[in-house]
């Protein structure tokens, strides 16, 4: 992936089942991780949920996307108001890197590396089971992502839904079958 990490990079598959994708983010590194590891933060362009940063403690994420974007678009079939997830903190080195369990699809690493006053932050979702779970995490993880940067710089950014749906036809184009 090039050091700039354009906001609509795509993610690519670095392993056969695992997605790689990254974003440039205004630092300090600890701004950053912040937003990976405060509940209040964190639900701006993910998911809520209190997390003690302790290797092996245990959490849950809740998730909203119907609030990430004013409008949310329009939600696909299948997906409710609001999901839940437990994970677990698997390794930890503040404020660089964050591993947690991500239900039955793996795990998800976070890293942060400083690139003069941005930080680059690296999202590797791991052990993905089948390409359907590829697309979906592939669009997911790029979408909360563009929410992210768009929350650090005070841009907008497309509604979430509509987003999602689109950037999963497009990984489907670009992730092999």
């Amino acid at each position: 992936m090039n050091d700039l990490a354009p906001r609509d990079a795509y993610g690519v598959l670095t392993e056969p089942a695992t997605l790689t994708i990254q974003r440039r983010l205004p630092g300090p590194v600890e701004r950053v991780w912040a937003y990976l590891t405060e509940s209040d933060l964190r639900r701006q362009w993910l998911a809520e949920g209190e997390m003690e940063l302790k290797l092996g403690a245990s959490f849950e994420l809740v998730w909203h996307n119907d609030a990430l974007t004013t409008p949310p678009g329009t939600r696909p079939e299948g997906f409710g108001t609001e999901h839940r997830m437990r994970s677990t903190i698997t390794a930890l080195d503040p404020p660089r890197l964050l591993s947690i369990t991500w239900g039955s699809s793996g795990g998800v690493t976070f890293e942060l590396e400083p690139r003069g006053s941005d930080v680059l932050l690296t999202v590797t979702h791991h052990r993905l089971p089948d390409r359907n779970m590829m697309l979906m995490v592939g669009a997911g993880w790029h979408m909360h992502l563009d929410v992210l940067v768009a929350r650090a710089t005070g841009r907008e950014t497309e509604p979430f839904w509509d987003g999602w749906v689109r950037l999963k036809q497009e990984y489907d184009r670009r992730l092999p079958a």
